[in-house]
């Protein structure tokens, strides 16, 4: 982004909310390519992250690692093994993330639910906080650090954990729809949705896991394309995008 962009966003934008939760998934890190990370896709999502921050407010980030290898797809292997493969990639997104931020001087902190003392600090909660209250842009790796959780309930946990106001989902498609938009026409967008009624109507927001520990401790989420430039900072200011479960 450029420092003009940068400006005006931050002169004619006010924050909705003081400490957010940022789900980005693997998949939308590699753009157009089958595998990897599309360097132009992860500079412009740290400069969105940079804006957002300029405004005072605290960021945490959860990467997937769809680009790379997700457990589920490691064929002939123990599930538990193939998770650890899976959460041991997401850091491979998160030091990356960390290198794009840094690059444009944002200051930021790798945290690991698995040790990794050479590249990431373990996850302590109270040292997360404390980072996010200086400013630092922590980035969450390696899930929940447990095997059968995906990373969209490790999300849903930090979320939970460091007190943020809304964990916002970033994605490839505008919301939550009746239907997968990009096979039925028809398919209608939700606004909104309560926590019911996506468990009651089986809708593909996040797992079942991620969306109880949000209810239980009424934790909204917004679901949004990240696709859109700037859909970071439209989100945080509470801009009428994507669809909202509360």
């Amino acid at each position: 982004m450029s420092d003009s962009s940068s400006d005006s966003h931050r002169s004619s934008h006010q924050p909705k909310y003081n400490r957010i939760l940022l789900k980005i998934s693997g998949e939308f890190l590699k753009g157009e390519s089958e595998f990897g990370i599309n360097p132009e896709i992860i500079n412009r999502l740290a400069g969105e992250i940079k804006d957002v921050r300029a405004l005072g407010v605290q960021v945490g980030l959860v990467i997937g690692a769809g680009n790379i290898i997700r457990g589920g797809e490691v064929k002939d292997m123990n599930r538990a093994q193939a998770d650890y493969i899976g959460m041991v990639a997401t850091m491979v997104n998160a030091l990356m993330m960390q290198g794009a931020l840094e690059r444009i001087d944002v200051e930021t902190r790798v945290m690991s639910a698995i040790e990794m003392h050479e590249v990431a600090e373990p996850y302590i909660r109270r040292r997360a906080m404390r980072h996010l209250e200086r400013g630092i842009v922590v980035v969450f790796g390696c899930g929940t650090g447990n095997p059968f959780f995906t990373t969209d309930t490790a999300a849903a946990l930090r979320a939970n954990e460091i007190g943020a106001n809304i964990l916002m989902k970033a994605t490839n498609v505008d919301g939550v729809y009746t239907a997968d938009p990009r096979k039925d026409k028809s398919a209608e967008k939700y606004k909104e949705l309560s926590y019911h009624e996506v468990v009651s109507k089986n809708l593909k927001v996040m797992d079942i896991a991620a969306v109880s520990l949000c209810r239980e401790n009424n934790v909204p989420i917004l679901v949004f394309n990240l696709d859109q430039p700037g859909n970071v900072m439209r989100a945080v200011c509470g801009e009428a995008i994507g669809t909202v479960v509360h």
